[in-house]
């Protein structure tokens, strides 16, 4: 994919994204820990737009040695962006859909160049 302008990094706040189209995608960039990540805004379940969902920490599990649940608590590693339409998670830093960690969005820009 092509280098394709977003916006000026001095006016793309930490913890912003941006939709932008490009050649009939939808493309969601996120400004997330200092770095860059940029998603197709197209959900795996039925097409909806994911990028454009609430951003959030992901929920874990609280498990007893005995694996008894005690509870449940927001990850202080680990961030998601939600669809809207159904509530489908994706990981911010991989794009992979969460519980189902095998299955990712596409990621066609790899390279985000810093201006």
């Amino acid at each position: 994919m092509p280098d394709l302008f977003v916006e000026k990094i001095s006016d793309f706040a930490e913890g912003d994204r941006r939709i932008v189209c490009h050649d009939g995608l939808e493309i969601g960039v996120f400004h997330w820990q200092e770095q860059f990540y940029a998603y197709q805004n197209l959900c795996l379940h039925q097409g909806g737009p994911c990028c454009e969902g609430v951003i959030m920490q992901k929920v874990e599990d609280v498990l007893a040695p005995d694996q008894t649940w005690l509870g449940q608590r927001f990850s202080d590693a680990e961030a998601h962006f939600v669809c809207p339409w159904h509530g489908y998670e994706y990981d911010i830093k991989t794009g992979q859909c969460n519980p189902r960690s095998v299955i990712s969005i596409g990621c066609e820009a790899k390279y985000i160049s810093r201006m």
